[in-house]
């Protein structure tokens, strides 16, 4: 439970970084990301999704 607690503490972190720091760059983000096809956002989803879970793997060696 602490390693979720953990995770999800450093999930917000970042994200309220973006939004505080860079709003701006976040409106062009999103317009990037308005720009892909759905099977281009679903592979960098995918692609986030295993790098995490490689990290969560790597964590633990």
């Amino acid at each position: 439970m602490d390693m979720i607690l953990l995770g999800l503490g450093l999930v917000l972190i970042i994200e309220g970084l973006v939004f505080a720091l860079a709003p701006s760059r976040l409106d062009d983000l999103v317009a990037a990301m308005a720009a892909l096809s759905r099977d281009q956002r679903r592979l960098i989803g995918l692609g986030a999704l295993t790098l995490g879970v490689v990290f969560l793997w790597l964590s633990k060696l």
